[in-house]
């Protein structure tokens, strides 16, 4: 019996052999770097042909167990995710390599590594289940003006947001020590949020064999996924344990939206299109207020 809506405390490539194939429906891993961080249980520093076949090893177990419509994302820094790539292209189908922009400070003598890669591959070449996703429309923070030129057709915005592209500069790491846990890796729920709408449906099934103090688990619940976490470390996996036990489900107006300090900061268009009312173009408003006009002139004079 799948192991649904647990943490399991235990070696991934143990646990992950106990999954049959073709179970999974979204698959996240995010993988210690080998940079030498300070984990509890995990020594973060390998040779560097013993870390790459530890990470063959556990991306070939996530292709297997992942359903023939299901997605696999990898998050790492450039260096191991085109190690990674190389793995994936042989037994998987690439989607797209998503920029994730962090903000980092400069190194010196390098160029400024400025964002994490989030790998996105599908277990089949066709039939991924797959949601565009949308995004508040940016706007100053003291005008509210917004931010972008839209060249004359601001007619046509969606009332809500734009679709999301591969680069992701809206969703910052966690700055704040009051929202850490004590976890040198630790994601913002509402980036796994925004996978986990991007490719599932409510029910699906969610894995993350690296769950840490639980984020990707998180996020699962409060979109009303299913989640199969995997942590080696007691501890960490006892933070995500009491964290889920206070996890409730996060909707606006019945539909499960990414919430983010009380606004939405991630939703399906398919969602999106039940809750805005449309964009009209002008054409279409013309024709809109034409029709209106002859209705007031078919009333008869008072």
């Amino acid at each position: 019996m799948l192991p649904i809506d647990q943490v399991i405390n235990g070696d991934s490539l143990q646990v992950l052999a106990q999954i049959p194939d073709n179970v999974v429906d979204m698959c996240f891993a995010d993988p210690p770097f080998n940079l030498g961080k300070k984990y509890g249980a995990y020594k973060d520093q390998r040779a560097t042909e013993e870390y790459l076949a530890w990470c063959e090893q556990w991306l070939r177990e996530l292709v297997r167990v992942t359903k023939p419509s299901g997605s696999i994302f990898v998050h790492n820094i450039p260096k191991w995710l085109t190690h990674y790539a190389g793995i994936l292209n042989r037994i998987a189908h690439f989607r797209h390599w998503i920029a994730w922009d962090a903000m980092s400070a400069p190194l010196g003598k390098t160029l400024l590594p400025a964002h994490y890669g989030i790998l996105f591959y599908s277990k089949q070449a066709k039939g991924t289940k797959f949601f565009e996703v949308r995004a508040p429309h940016k706007t100053c923070r003291e005008c509210s003006a917004f931010l972008k030129d839209y060249g004359g057709k601001k007619d046509q915005m969606h009332p809500f947001g734009m679709l999301v592209s591969d680069v992701w500069t809206d969703i910052h790491r966690i700055r704040h020590n009051k929202r850490r846990d004590p976890h040198p890796c630790q994601l913002p729920i509402h980036l796994l949020e925004r996978l986990i709408l991007m490719t599932t449906d409510e029910g699906d099934l969610v894995l993350d064999p690296f769950l840490g103090t639980g984020t990707t688990a998180i996020a699962a619940k409060r979109l009303g996924r299913h989640y199969i976490g995997i942590e080696i470390d007691p501890l960490y996996a006892q933070i995500a344990r009491d964290k889920l036990a206070h996890t409730q489900p996060t909707r606006y107006k019945g539909i499960p939206v990414s919430l983010f300090l009380g606004k939405i900061q991630s939703i399906r268009d398919c969602d999106a299109a039940k809750i805005f009312p449309p964009q009209l173009t002008k054409q279409q408003k013309r024709r809109q207020r034409a029709q209106a006009q002859l209705l007031l002139e078919a009333l008869p004079n008072k």
